[in-house]
């Protein structure tokens, strides 16, 4: 049974006046199975009421994010594969290319579902997304047209799924959002083929808070 957040440990940070939900891990891994090809999603950033890359928010987000790739590349992971959708998909880019510093073997490619899904972005996400896409070392589309339909997504999904080992995703169900069906139908593929799921919820990137929170006190100290 799902343990229920604690309310007390939710944190508010002073600089936004917003309440952040705070980070738990779930795993489900086909045991035996190595980790080399990771599909990486989560929210977007507007569903969590984040739309400055360099609100305090993201940092805590990218740290928990970094433990867990870190554990992952331990055991062997070799690659990232996003969508390069907004939010926590060019958050684990922006992970990958400073861990690459560490770990030159790691690569990241951002598979879209279809050609220039930015066009629409204002100019000044067009260049945050483009100062990311211009440091992995993969990009490519599973269509050959701009936006048609949803059914691109759906292709891109499926296509990624059949090209990755498992797929990582930030999302907790008492914060419904649009990951909830990329986690169905990976749950779903997952019964038929050696793909396993991993998910992390409204409690981990607390842990991460509070780390760097003391860190600060006693640096402070």
């Amino acid at each position: 049974m799902k343990k229920p957040i604690n309310k007390d440990l939710l944190i508010y940070l002073k600089t936004t006046n917003c309440r952040f939900f705070l980070i738990h891990a779930t795993i489900l891994h086909k045991r035996g199975e190595k980790m080399k090809k990771l599909m990486v999603s989560g929210y977007k950033s507007a569903e969590l009421g984040i739309f400055n890359p360099k609100d305090p928010k993201v940092t805590y987000i990218k740290k928990a994010i970094e433990q867990r790739l870190r554990r992952f590349i331990e055991e062997g992971l070799e690659m990232v594969v996003i969508s390069g959708q907004l939010g926590v998909e060019l958050w684990t880019a922006e992970v990958v290319i400073e861990l690459k510093k560490e770990f030159p073997q790691v690569k990241c490619a951002v598979i879209t579902p279809f050609l220039d899904q930015e066009k629409k972005w204002k100019e000044s996400t067009q260049e945050y997304y483009y100062s990311i896409i211009n440091q992995v070392d993969i990009v490519t589309t599973t269509s050959d047209y701009p936006y048609v339909s949803p059914k691109q997504f759906q292709n891109r999904d499926q296509a990624v799924m059949q090209k990755t080992d498992g797929l990582f995703l930030v999302y907790d169900e008492e914060k419904e959002g649009s990951p909830k069906y990329l986690k169905a139908k990976a749950l779903k593929y997952g019964e038929n083929h050696p793909f396993s799921f991993y998910e992390m919820d409204f409690y981990e990137i607390q842990e991460v808070v509070q780390e760097i929170i003391e860190e600060e006190q006693e640096n402070n100290a």
